[in-house]
């Protein structure tokens, strides 16, 4: 397995900015050689910050919008539109402003939805969406992203998988209802570790003396039920 790599840029702006132009050059990429790609989104300061950046980067008409695939990593569990929800963030920072095909942005179920208040229903069914998108060469129950983005949290917790919670511990299930969790809101859904492993480069954004600590964890390879961010790996890119 390829060792992570750590870029450091000098402030989370700059951090921002190279991130994205990474990532188109990474989609566009995809792209040519498949016909399409796909990414997995993160919300916070720093996933919004580099969704930001990469709709003003003018670089970002390389990306043929329509072929491709966005997933989230995580969601908090509250109705459809709330400004607290990831894809909510994520459409205001940059999914409104460009010609995404609609069928092609996963939105993880909101709990106003078809599924009602039930995490555990409706994570299964996003489970169901990924598996039934992943093709033949991905070799398993998700398709094999071409970039997973997540934020890190200073108690190194990633998507919502909590250090000593239930949901780090999974190992067959690709997504799961967060019960308790002791970020607000309490109820999420979120991929598993087994699910973040699929993608083909998992980035790790942290940026602030807040996080520098729980980077620091993540690149030491720490164990996943006490430090999540530290069994993220693939062949992979940090950021801090």
């Amino acid at each position: 397995m390829t060792p992570p790599q750590l870029v450091v840029h000098r402030d989370k702006e700059l951090m921002a900015q190279a991130a994205a132009a990474r990532l188109i050059t990474k989609i566009v990429d995809a792209q040519a050689s498949r016909g399409h790609a796909s990414v997995v989104l993160t919300g916070g300061r720093n996933g919004n910050g580099l969704l930001a950046a990469l709709a003003a980067a003018p670089a970002r008409d390389a990306v043929d919008w329509s072929r491709l695939d966005l997933w989230w990593g995580d969601e908090r569990f509250l109705p459809e539109g709330d400004p607290e929800r990831n894809v909510t963030q994520a459409r205001e920072a940059l999914l409104d402003a460009v010609p995404l095909d609609p069928a092609r942005v996963h939105a993880m179920p909101a709990s106003d939805g078809p599924y009602g208040d039930d995490a555990d229903t409706a994570a299964a069914a996003y489970a169901a969406e990924l598996a039934e998108a992943a093709e033949p060469e991905d070799h398993g129950p998700v398709p094999a992203f071409d970039v997973l983005m997540l934020g890190v949290g200073p108690d190194t917790h990633v998507a919502s998988l909590f250090p000593e919670l239930p949901a780090v511990r999974e190992t067959e299930r690709t997504v799961v209802g967060v019960h308790g969790a002791p970020k607000p809101p309490p109820v999420r859904i979120s991929l598993t570790l087994p699910a973040i492993r699929a993608a083909r480069e998992v980035w790790l954004l942290a940026a602030g003396e807040d996080k520098a600590e729980a980077a620091a964890i993540a690149l030491s390879g720490a164990g996943e039920i006490q430090a999540p961010a530290g069994r993220t790996a693939r062949p992979s890119t940090t950021r801090c």
